[in-house]
């Protein structure tokens, strides 16, 4: 089941003196995390905070949140992780959260073998690299393009992949 909440970022520190936070962001990027005016404290939406104003500054999101006026107060959070709704955002079609897609089942497209599990998406500069680990705790690397990847569904829990020889088998 897709979680309604996600992680969104980190609370690195501050900047100023005004209360302004320094936040690092787990999505895509500071210019994505930027578009919310609504972040929560915590995994179910209990508790929600506003987003008074924020701003890109190299990788980070700088931002004034409801309730931190001073560099004392947002000293205090350092370390607290902020959240965001799923409803939210609109993703493109084919697209997901890297939150969603890790711990996916990898299953051969063919047989229907099971790989193991989705462990972490390593960002490349041509394609994504999925790392599957498999039962016996070995890892594999896999690159993300169409040829190998062909099915991802969070929803369901399993990718179906079609892997290029040698990957989980030694080549001769």
């Amino acid at each position: 089941m897709l979680q309604p909440f996600l992680e969104a970022g980190r609370i690195v520190g501050t900047h100023g003196v005004k209360g302004e936070l320094r936040i690092e962001p787990w999505c895509d990027s500071a210019d994505f995390l930027s578009k919310f005016h609504t972040l929560y404290w915590d995994s179910n939406g209990a508790s929600s905070v506003q987003v008074l104003s924020s701003r890109v500054h190299k990788r980070l999101l700088l931002a004034y949140l409801e309730g931190v006026t001073s560099a004392t107060q947002g000293d205090s959070m350092r370390g607290r992780v902020l959240y965001l709704r799923r409803a939210d955002v609109k993703l493109p079609e084919g697209t997901w959260f890297v939150q969603d897609m890790i711990g996916l089942t990898v299953l051969d497209y063919d047989s229907g073998k099971e790989y193991g599990k989705l462990t972490d998406i390593l960002k490349t500069g041509a394609n994504d690299v999925y790392e599957i680990t498999a039962l016996d705790g070995k890892t594999y690397l896999l690159p993300s393009i169409p040829q190998v990847v062909l099915e991802r569904n969070p929803e369901a829990g399993v990718m179906k992949i079609r892997p290029i020889k040698g990957i989980f088998d030694d080549e001769d």
